[in-house]
């Protein structure tokens, strides 16, 4: 009987204990890590202590939101919260991977190399998140390019720059000296005899004049500022998007320097020289004169290297032009050639072949070109409203909880 009783003891402390535990916290949905480590806190201020430190394509459960901020969970348990922006959703995600696969038949237009560290973003963006990085003298194939216009904060809009109040003007002192005023004014002319004749209106001054409008007030356009961004393909795979200032393309030397301040947008190789002892490439290269063009090059040149000064020499150069990516070069037959897609006078654009043989250059073919599709790259998450309708499960204890927070937040 004592054994029974201790049994049923034991159970009701159990029933006890377990009713005092809180319910289990749904989760609303699914989110992924998009920048390369972000950091999870365990309160929404932003020196609270940090409870976890996940890496990008980190799957994480999302449990609550407080307007930009999210409170999501590892698969290891621990909870944080972090801002809404900084994570994909899973069709975001899927599309991040499919980039890298879609383009990956995309011809590389040369390899860059940066001189620092440099981020790879989701999308053509500043504030969009960055998932990876080159290193330091690391190189890149360029495959694409970008005109967006720049954003400035996490709003998109710049700080407002304070305004410095007036310099006070000092009172001077008063003299003690009686100031003396000036003198009387002249006395006024008197008006002419024939005043009266004067003062009778002509038949023509009686005829108003026509009404002219006011002119329009001139209201001053504020430029957008642009930034120009390169699509690019890292040597282990990922495929991202880098501002384009930072990037070198890594032609030699000793063509490089007649690029005559221009940005060199990419580089091909012609085919082999041999003088004497070295081999020399004969190079193909387009230049553009500055940057925030919808268009990637103005100008074209085929450099061959001298036998016989021993230097690289224009054999070919066309300027004033508006070109595009892809520059197609094969080297496949008995002589080589290339092909540029350049706007014509009319608007459209042509792909233009042209064959290279010894130091002769001269175009065989011109045929309209289509332009291909661009490259869909997944978006971050600009509100919580988004994440929210991405994430939310469709359970009706989910869709229920996410009412209720609507209505009470």
């Amino acid at each position: 009987m004592t054994l029974t009783r201790a049994v049923l003891c034991l159970s009701l402390a159990l029933l006890v204990s377990c009713s005092d535990q809180p319910p289990p916290v749904h989760s609303l949905g699914d989110a992924y890590v998009g920048p390369t480590t972000l950091t999870l806190r365990r309160d929404l201020a932003l020196k609270s202590p940090v409870s976890a430190t996940v890496k990008h394509g980190d799957k994480l459960a999302v449990i609550e939101y407080r307007h930009r901020l999210v409170r999501v969970r590892t698969e290891q348990g621990a909870e944080g919260w972090t801002d809404a922006r900084q994570l994909l959703t899973p069709d975001q995600m899927d599309g991040l991977r499919g980039m890298a696969e879609s383009t990956s038949r995309f011809p590389s237009q040369g390899a860059a190399t940066v001189f620092e560290s440099l981020n790879l973003h989701t999308e053509p963006s500043r504030t969009s998140p960055s998932f990876g990085q080159i290193p330091e003298n690391g190189k890149a194939d360029v495959i694409g390019h970008k005109l967006t216009p720049r954003v400035q904060g996490a709003e998109g809009s710049p700080l407002p720059t304070p305004v410095k109040p007036p310099p006070r003007k000092k009172a001077k002192p008063k003299s003690s000296q009686t100031k003396i005023g000036p003198p009387p004014l002249p006395p006024a002319p008197k008006p002419p005899e024939n005043w009266l004749a004067l003062s009778v209106p002509k038949a023509d001054a009686l005829t108003p004049p026509p009404l002219v409008p006011p002119p329009a007030p001139f209201v001053a356009v504020k430029e957008v500022p642009m930034d120009d961004w390169n699509l690019i393909r890292t040597q282990d795979g990922k495929v991202g998007w880098v501002l384009t200032r930072p990037l070198n393309m890594a032609i030699p030397d000793e063509v490089a320097q007649y690029a005559e301040g221009h940005r060199i947008t990419s580089y091909f190789a012609l085919g082999q020289v041999r003088d004497r002892d070295a081999v020399k490439n004969n190079w193909l290269w387009t230049t553009i004169a500055k940057g925030g063009e919808p268009y990637e090059f103005d100008s074209f040149r085929v450099f061959v290297w001298s036998l016989k000064h021993h230097r690289y020499e224009t054999a070919y150069i066309e300027r004033n032009v508006v070109g595009y990516y892809p520059v197609q070069v094969s080297t496949t037959d008995s002589s080589p050639s290339f092909s540029v897609v350049l706007e014509g006078n009319d608007g459209r654009r042509y792909r233009k072949t042209y064959s290279f043989e010894g130091f002769h250059i001269r175009m065989v073919a011109k045929e309209p070109y289509t332009q291909a599709p661009e490259v869909d790259t997944p978006k971050p998450v600009a509100s919580t409203s988004a994440t929210r309708e991405a994430t939310v499960k469709g359970s009706w204890y989910a869709r229920l909880k996410d009412r209720a927070h609507r209505l009470f937040r």
